[in-house]
């Protein structure tokens, strides 16, 4: 009764049910414009992936953004928020049609990436704005259920989002023109999210302090970032925080290539069970499972333990899953493994999420949440070229998956040891925010 009594809480505000649906409806385009990138790419059989090209696209469709992402973090602390979530989502949906033309035309290489880059890059923009926007609308004391709520109901989105498109696709082929459809149909929950996002007051979203400058120089905002790198060095709970979610987006990112990997390369149809597009489709099903079940296990959890004990015990649960679900490599057990780390991996990311909501200024937390999304794609990039550098091509690699076993065991109690062993539950730690929105 409790656990629902936050849930009706945070559902209640009127400014986080809006918010809430500007993240569902643009999640949902990501889910079906992410399907027709990994299609394309990936499982075309007109195109020939090895792990080395699954690195290069994570790379060029991640890494820039997440090179300049702090800056862009400094510009959330300077741009009305709302505006931001308004604008982004109408260029997402103008971007999307032409990805779907140039998949059409047969276009790829670089022209292709460049174009991929610049939607996926204001996907993580938005993303950080969610999150930034999220402490204007609820209370400080809920807002591990509302991040409960909001980022893994988000990623469920996208799932369906993906699997939609998957299905529509089975009748058109793996031609260019079925993936084409799959990137413009896009476009509608894009537009949606836009139309969502005017809903609220141009100031309402924030920032506090926003500087009124007509133009920002670079200057200005190398100094923004500066500060804000300064801001987490003196809150060790969220230096902590970003350095243990960075080791486990590595190891993650490693699981993740070889898992498409061994869904195109290794693993043979099983029964019911799959290889190919279809069987990474039913693995990433699991993840979305695995995560809802995060979602409503980490708000009682913490409030229980602390948001550092919930953290040390999924990081030594990932350990498990490795160990007793990836390390025999049997297709039955792939969906499993993907349930069991994307419960993990979405606790996880709700436990950091509120760390710095509740210990970053307002001024702050729009750059540091960039360079939290940094962290987040640097390190997944990482691992990808890591995979593709070091790893068999069939993903098949049995010293991988006890090292990231090991791995998450280490980090979690480093993690422990260093941020204190008793940690902190969201309410009591949590610092009075803007009054949520009636």
């Amino acid at each position: 009764m409790r656990r629902a009594g936050h849930l009706h809480a945070v559902l209640e505000q009127r400014g986080f049910r809006r918010l809430f649906a500007v993240r569902l409806a643009g999640q949902l385009a990501d889910g079906v414009f992410q399907a027709s990138l990994a299609g394309d790419v990936l499982f075309n059989p007109d195109h020939q992936a090895r792990a080395v090209d699954i690195a290069a696209g994570f790379a060029v469709l991640l890494l820039p953004y997440s090179l300049l992402g702090p800056f862009a973090g400094v510009l959330l602390d300077r741009w009305w928020r709302q505006r931001v979530l308004v604008n982004a989502n109408l260029l997402r949906a103008a971007g999307v049609l032409a990805i779907g033309a140039e998949i059409a035309s047969g276009m790829h290489g670089q022209p292709f990436y460049a174009s991929a880059l610049v939607v996926v890059s204001l996907n993580r923009f938005v993303l950080s704005a969610l999150s930034t926007s999220l402490p204007r609308v609820v209370s400080s004391t809920e807002l591990v259920s509302a991040n409960a709520i909001s980022t893994t109901t988000g990623a469920l989105a996208a799932t369906v989002g993906g699997a939609l498109a998957i299905l529509a696709r089975l009748p058109l082929g793996s031609a260019d023109a079925a993936y084409a459809a799959m990137a413009m149909a896009a476009a509608a929950p894009y537009l949606a999210a836009g139309l969502l996002a005017r809903g609220f007051g141009r100031t309402e979203l924030g920032p506090d302090d926003r500087e009124r400058a007509g133009r920002e120089t670079f200057r200005t905002v190398a100094g923004g970032l500066v500060a804000g790198a300064r801001h987490v060095h003196s809150r060790k709970d969220v230096l902590y925080a970003l350095a243990a979610i960075g080791l486990h987006r590595f190891c993650y990112g490693i699981s993740t290539v070889c898992t498409l990997l061994l869904y195109r390369n290794y693993f043979h149809n099983d029964g019911f069970f799959r290889a190919g597009l279809a069987g990474l489709a039913q693995a990433i099903l699991l993840v979305a499972l695995g995560a809802g079940l995060a979602a409503l296990l980490t708000p009682a959890a913490t409030r229980r333990w602390g948001l550092r004990r919930w953290q040390v015990a999924l990081f030594g649960s990932a350990a498990v899953f490795e160990l007793a679900l990836m390390l025999p490599y049997r297709l039955p057990l792939m969906p499993a493994a993907a349930f069991g780390l994307g419960l993990a991996a979405q606790g996880i990311e709700i436990c950091v999420d509120t760390v710095v909501q509740q210990s970053v200024s307002d001024e702050f937390r729009g750059r540091v949440f960039s360079l939290y999304d940094t962290i987040f794609n640097v390190t997944f990039v990482g691992a990808a070229v890591f995979t593709a550098l070091a790893l068999p091509g069939s993903g098949h690699s049995p010293t991988s998956v006890v090292a990231l076993a090991l791995a998450y065991a280490v980090t979690g109690v480093a993690y422990l040891l260093a941020s204190g062993a008793g940690g902190v539950t969201a309410p009591a730690a949590a610092r009075r925010t803007k009054p949520a929105t009636p």
